[in-house]
Formats: structure tokens, sequence, C-alpha cells
């Protein structure tokens, strides 16, 4: 019999502990970020028992098995609890996969190697912005707070840099279904986003001089249905986290392009849809106008990070199942995250929010997004959001970034939790010639100016 050095209750004692503490490292057995720095991978920061799903429940789960209503307690604490109730209730499964221990996989490769160069060059400054220590300028690229010890660190690296390529345009398809089953409405068209600071790939780097005092532009457009083709929306950061974005909008009725109120954030960008703009990558609005940031749990999390491109599908689209028509959720893939950190934040700058806190679950090991839940006024739970990630890489099927296989989300599910409904999203290959992808430098000019909004509306 092999004894154990590191049982289940080590990794839980040490995890409270450094709750109780306010802050930390990532890591058990040593600091996550240094054994990455050191390894490429962080297997030596944690126990057995936290690297695979077979030994965080002693075998009674395996990889290759199925989470759903008849075995879900024994990962309960490893859910959000909007993704326990749903399988619990509403059929929902989720399919456990290998444990992906190399770091370079789990982010596109030129965000690490950037991240590992700039490492502890990052502060706030008195405005409470990030920069680069040595001369206050902008971030220079890659995440600021690797080994991040705070709430403030882990959502500031997440708002500076969404997708964590420079460039992205992502074709993407919506259905809402409603708690009967039926889908409601359908949607598609396409979102862009192009940051101009803090810029790995893409020349000029790190900054685009002429557009310094932003953070990114982002456009979101709609070509179907019929009624709402031409709908579009752009953001203009800017960089000052304290500052809302200029949001502007195409008409589609009116054939011409208004502004919106700058705190417009908490509004469903069209009917059925369960998303606002502020729920983007979990950090839609400026950082400063949030607050009250804290970490308020950590431990191990069930995640999609890989195997979650669909390649035999030639526009990537993904398969359904659970609720009353077997179309509610997506057909998804999950591993075992040895460490998640939750963090919490109220919205400060926004006296008629909808909600009163978001908690949003971190992988502890390179700060991506896992999952987030929203609650309203009465403090109750509200909506829930889960996506999963993959490299764009299947067996001898790839999708490039360049030198290397793209990485990036595949689809989200978004639930609100008072009305039954669902939203669900995905990244497809292309959505009338607008094809996914990363640090195209045509994207600015095709997607992300208000010449831009009137040429998308009109066709």
């Amino acid at each position: 019999m092999k004894l154990l050095k590191y049982d289940h209750q080590y990794s839980r004692r040490h995890f409270l502990q450094k709750l109780a503490a306010g802050s930390g490292s990532a890591g058990v057995l040593m600091s996550a970020w240094k054994a990455f720095a050191a390894t490429g991978e962080v297997s030596k920061a944690y126990p057995d028992e936290l690297l695979s799903i077979e030994g965080y429940t002693k075998g009674k789960i395996k990889t290759g098995d199925e989470i759903n209503a008849s075995n879900v307690e024994l990962v309960k604490e490893l859910l959000e609890p909007i993704r326990y109730e749903q399988i619990l209730k509403h059929g929902r499964k989720l399919k456990i996969v290998k444990s992906t221990t190399d770091v370079m996989k789990l982010s596109p490769w030129e965000y690490i190697e950037t991240t590992l160069k700039n490492a502890g060059k990052a502060k706030f400054n008195e405005q409470g912005n990030v920069v680069n220590a040595a001369d206050g300028q902008p971030w220079i690229g890659g995440n600021p707070f690797p080994d991040a010890k705070t709430g403030i660190e882990l959502l500031a690296a997440q708002t500076l840099s969404w997708g964590r390529h420079d460039a992205s345009f992502y074709a993407i398809k919506i259905n809402d279904v409603a708690i009967d089953g039926e889908t409601r409405f359908r949607y598609a068209g396409g979102w862009a986003e192009l940051n101009t600071v803090a810029r790995v790939s893409m020349d000029p780097k790190p900054y685009w001089t002429e557009h310094k005092d932003k953070l990114r532009f982002q456009t979101v457009f709609f070509t179907g249905p019929q009624q709402f083709r031409g709908t579009s929306f752009m953001n203009v950061w800017d960089y000052d986290q304290r500052k809302f974005p200029a949001l502007y909008g195409y008409v589609a009725d009116f054939r011409r392009i208004r502004q919106f109120p700058a705190d417009q954030r908490f509004e469903p960008l069209l009917p059925g849809t369960t998303l606002y703009l502020s729920d983007a990558w979990a950090a839609g609005d400026p950082l400063l106008t949030w607050g009250n940031f804290q970490i308020v749990g950590r431990g191990p999390f069930l995640a999609g990070l890989s195997g979650s491109w669909n390649a035999d599908n030639e526009n990537w689209e993904h398969k359904t199942h659970g609720g009353p028509k077997g179309t509610t959720f997506w057909d998804s893939t999950v591993e075992l995250v040895p460490e998640a950190i939750l963090v919490e934040a109220t919205p400060t700058g926004y006296p008629r929010a909808p909600i009163s806190k978001k908690q949003v679950w971190f992988d502890a090991r390179n700060q991506v997004v896992v999952g987030m839940v929203t609650y309203d006024r009465r403090n109750q739970p509200y909506r829930s959001f889960d996506g999963a990630y993959s490299l764009y890489e299947s067996g001898s099927k790839k999708f490039m970034d360049g030198a290397h296989p793209y990485w990036s989300w595949c689809h989200v599910t978004c639930s609100d939790i008072q009305t039954g409904s669902v939203t669900r999203l995905e990244q497809v290959r292309a959505i009338e010639g607008h094809t996914s992808g990363a640090n195209d430098p045509k994207m600015y000019d095709k997607y992300l100016t208000q010449t831009a909004l009137m040429r998308l509306g009109a066709n």
C-alpha cells in the first residue's frame, strides 16, 4: 500500500490557510509560478491528489468518465453551484479528460513567452492603473502579475488582455434556449478586439504609438436574423481604467451611428440573450469602475481547458444535449484544475447596476478565467458563465496562429438562473466570409472604426 505524504485534507488545510491570510502565491508544495518558470509545467507545485481526477476521487471517477446526475455529488465542491444544479436536475453532462500539465498549451505561445520575459516589471500607479514600473508608461505585454497575490491583480491582468492575442476575431453563433427547451432566438455575427498597448505579436509593439492613450478597440455585429442584420456596437477603451469606454452603435432601422451612454453596460445586447457588455471575458468594464476586490475561495475545480475544438465539423460547430429537448447545453469536456482562485468584486461605478457583485474563478496556474457568477441586488444568484478553451489541434488537424496552433475559447454557456433560460455561444470557423483568427493587421480597418460600422451595417 502506498502511503500518501500529502493527503486530500493537507491540500484543503493549505488552501484554507492561504484564504485566511487573504493572499498568497498559487501552489501547495511550492510556488506554481516558480515551478512553471523553471520547468514549463507545474506538477511539482501540487500533490498527486490534485493532478488527476482519479487521485482526487480515489478512483471513483476516471479520465474518460462522464459526470452526470448519478455521480455529481462526488465532485460537487469542484463546480459552481449553477453547473452542479444543472447536472443534478436538468440533464447536463460533462466528459472528463486528462488534466493538462504543460502550461504552454493553456494560452497563446507569444503571450506566455512575454509573460516570462516581463515578470516583475509591473506595478499600479497612483491612479490605480497598471504600468511598467521602470518608466510609468502603459504595460508592455504578457501577464503583469503572473504570481498574483490579490484579487485586483487577477482582474487587472484579465482586463488588460481579454483573449491574450493582440487582436482577435471570433465568428459566433448564439442560441437562446428557454426553460421549456425551445430555442427562442438564433443570432450570428462577429466579435473583434484589438489591443493598442501591451502587444506581444503584432507590430508595432509593445505600443501602437498613435493610440497609446487607449487600451483596445472592440466591435460586435450581427448578420442574422434579418431584423437585426447590420446592428453593431463599438467600444473604444481608454487606458485609464477610471474612464468609461466610448460606446457607438449602428442602428439598422435608422441607417446611422449613434453614441450610447458610456455606463450602459448592463442591458442585453439583443432581445432574448443573457449577455451584457459588462460580461465580456468576466472583465467587460474598466477595472476601476469596480471595487472591493477580495479573494474569497481557493481549491481544485473542473474546467474546460482542452479537447473542445470540434475539428470534425467543417465550421467547428458543437453538439448539444440536456434540457427538455436535448438542446440546452453544449457537449463539454472538463479536466481537474489543481487550484482555482475565486475573486469577488462589486460595481462601485454603477449606482443603477442590476447586480450587486460578481464572483470570478481563475485557474491559479496561469490566471485564465474559468467561470463567473453574478448576483442580483438582493444578493441572490442571478447569471452564470462557464466556457471551454482549447488549442485548435486535434490529431493531424490544426488551425494555426502563426507558428503555433491557435489557442482560444470554443464555446460558452450563459445561464439566467432566475428564469431558467440558457444562452449558448460558440466560436465557428466563419460567418458569411468573416473568419475567426488572431493578429490580422487588416482587422482595425475592417471592423474597428465608425466607417467599418457603417459598411457592416450596409452589407
